[in-house]
């Protein structure tokens, strides 16, 4: 015997929709952190394979040459630990996002008071986003300082 499905009422779609409304804003959020993600990914790939290009260079280029080869790739490595960090935080930081706005939605459905646990979790995404940010010019600093240009 099939389980009845109580009618949905006038007040729990306003409730709902009261709650997605709130959500938006987290929303925003979530897309500024992937195009963020994108950026640091790129960057990520660019490094890749310019330690790649090294790698074989250094194969070929003379003993003399050694030496500033190998320092660019100090550099490079000490660059993509910084993206890493940044990669990190920036994903930390859109889960935190996420996991905050299936609280909202959990506390509406069960009627529950998640203010301070939603707080938290904004609060975490923001200093994790923070965090991806510093690391990302970070990054950035580095890399223009080992730009040698003639």
């Amino acid at each position: 015997m099939p389980v009845p499905v109580p009618p949905v009422s006038a007040q729990t779609i306003t409730d709902i929709s009261h709650v997605i409304q709130l959500s938006v804003a987290p929303v925003f959020l979530l897309t500024s952190i992937g195009t963020i993600l994108g950026v640091l990914s790129t960057r990520l790939a660019r490094i890749v394979d310019r330690a790649r290009a090294l790698k074989d260079l250094l194969e070929l280029a003379p003993e003399r040459r050694h030496p500033a080869i190998h320092d660019e790739m100090l550099t490079l490595a000490r660059r993509r630990r910084f993206i890493n960090f940044a990669i990190t935080s920036g994903t930390t930081a859109a889960l935190l996002v996420c996991v905050s706005i299936a609280t909202v939605f959990l506390g509406a459905v069960l009627k529950a008071s998640v203010a301070v646990p939603v707080a938290l979790l904004f609060i975490l995404a923001m200093a994790a986003f923070v965090a991806a940010l510093v690391f990302f010019l970070r990054e950035i600093l580095l890399a223009v300082r080992s730009l040698h240009l003639a």
